[in-house]
This record gives C-alpha cells, sequence and structure tokens, in this order.
C-alpha cells in the first residue's frame, strides 16, 4: 500500500480541522478563500481531504469539483455530504489532472498535495497543472508545512535534535543552517519561505498574501483548546493581526501562498 494511503486510512484528517487549535488554520484558510469569491465562481479543491473545505464553499452556495488520491478519504467526503450539494468528487493525483480542462476555475486550491511532494520536480508539476486548470486572472491557494516550527517543536522541545542532525534515509538536518529533508519514508515534505519563493520564480504569477495560517498556535495547542470562547476570539484576532507579518511567518507549522494567474493580453 502507497505510504501516504497507509497514512490517511488510520488518521482521522476531519477531526484535525475540527479541534480548537485546528480550526485557526481552518478559520485562516477560509477567510482568506472569501476574500476572493464572487457570484458563480467555479472552485477546484486538489487534494480534498475528507472534504472540509470543498463542503464548506458547496454549503455558501459555490459550485466545487474536488480531486483526492485517498480512496478512505473520498468515503468519508461522500458520507459528510448532504443531499443536493453543488459539489462533485473523484480519485485522481494532483501530479495529473488530465480529467479537468484548462481554464475552468476561478480559484483552484492545493491545501494538502504539497505537503507529500519530495522533489523539485514534482512540486513544479503540481503547480504548473494547478495553473493550467485556473482561469486567467484566477486565484491559487497552495498550502505547505514549515520547517522550522518543526525544528524548534520536535528537535528542541521534544528533545531528538541530536538525532535529527545524524545523517539518515528519513528526515533531518543538515548544515549550515539546520537545513531540512525529507524522504518519502517521512511523509511530509518540510520546507522554508525561501524554499517557496525559488520554486515559484519560473512562473508568471502574482503573489497576493504569503500568510502563516497556524502561526504560533501549534506551539500551545492546550492552551489554546483551553480557552474559552471569548480568550479564543481575542487569540483570533491578535492571530490575524499577525498572520502576514514577515517576522513572525517562521514561527508557523503551515503556510499558505496565494497568487494570481496573469490575465491574458488581447
Amino acid at each position: 500500500m502507497n505510504p501516504i494511503t497507509e497514512y490517511y486510512n488510520s488518521y482521522d484528517e476531519d477531526g484535525r480541522l475540527m479541534s480548537r487549535h485546528g480550526q485557526v488554520e481552518y478559520l485562516t484558510t477560509m477567510w482568506y478563500i472569501e476574500k476572493y469569491l464572487f457570484p458563480g465562481a467555479r472552485i477546484l479543491d486538489i487534494g480534498a481531504g475528507t472534504g472540509r473545505y470543498s463542503l464548506a464553499l458547496a454549503k455558501l452556495g459555490y459550485v466545487v469539483d474536488a480531486v483526492e488520491l485517498v480512496e478512505h478519504n473520498i468515503d468519508i467526503f461522500k458520507q459528510n455530504t448532504p443531499p443536493g450539494a453543488s459539489v462533485t468528487v473523484r480519485r485522481g493525483d494532483a501530479l495529473e489532472l488530465s480529467g479537468f480542462s484548462d481554464e475552468t476555475y476561478d480559484l483552484t486550491l492545493i491545501l494538502g498535495p504539497l505537503y507529500h511532494m519530495y522533489t523539485q520536480t514534482d512540486k513544479l508539476r503540481v503547480i504548473r497543472e494547478a495553473l493550467r486548470v485556473t482561469k486567467p486572472g484566477g486565484v491559487l491557494f497552495a498550502a505547505y508545512c514549515v520547517s522550522d516550527a518543526s525544528i524548534l517543536q520536535y528537535g528542541f522541545i521534544g528533545g531528538r535534535i541530536k538525532e535529527l542532525m545524524r545523517p539518515n534515509d528519513f528526515c533531518g538536518l543538515a548544515m549550515p543552517g539546520f537545513k531540512a529533508y525529507s524522504t518519502p519514508k517521512s511523509l511530509f515534505e518540510i520546507i522554508r519561505r525561501e524554499d517557496i519563493d525559488e520554486l515559484m520564480r519560473g512562473f508568471d504569477v502574482e503573489r497576493l498574501h504569503y500568510v502563516a495560517t497556524d502561526l504560533y498556535t501549534n506551539h500551545m495547542r492546550e492552551m489554546v483548546d483551553a480557552m474559552d470562547d471569548e480568550t479564543f476570539a481575542l487569540y483570533l484576532d491578535y492571530h490575524f493581526f499577525l498572520c502576514e507579518r514577515p517576522d513572525m511567518a517562521g514561527l508557523t507549522h503551515h503556510s499558505l501562498d496565494i497568487f494570481r494567474k496573469p490575465k491574458q493580453v488581447l
């Protein structure tokens, strides 16, 4: 069995974004998506997981097409889909979207696939395919796992930093600069903002936002989960105030790169 499939067959991806600390990432992502919605917008959710975003957007009245690699996630997606919802889901791979026509979607979401791409070639291919199916002037949302938060939490706080510094074929850190590396065995690719900048350098796109979607939340998840409603509302206000500040971005576990495909020149 594919390691990614095996992982998601046993992981509660649907529940991850339902916890209070998980809601920060979800609410932040939705807030930015909603900035670019307009009546009649068509949305493609690539790597839709169990449909958390697709179903929320369909509930708002938008037409959503979703593609997901893992059958287990698709089963949950379908179970959670209410009758008559304006959403479709099919099995497919972010690397190859041949079932989707060119320049079809106003908003394209890539909120999971890049977590599991370990080569620059595959990352470029995912972005290229997403751009292909997006209309000129359309907006794309690409999510990443960020390395420095993991180094701090897993390496130093978790006491595994020396283990990560020893060469292995799983994941670890290389010098200079505590540069993270990972392989398919580790399941998740973790990178830095400069890696994303380098990835996007070859594309003719306009960056609209670079967002630290959970910022410091996962470093204090127990405290966030224990907050009362009033404190959590204040925390969200503070989070939104900080989440695009460049000096804070390296603390996040997840980031969101939001960019626009250029309009056609007549």
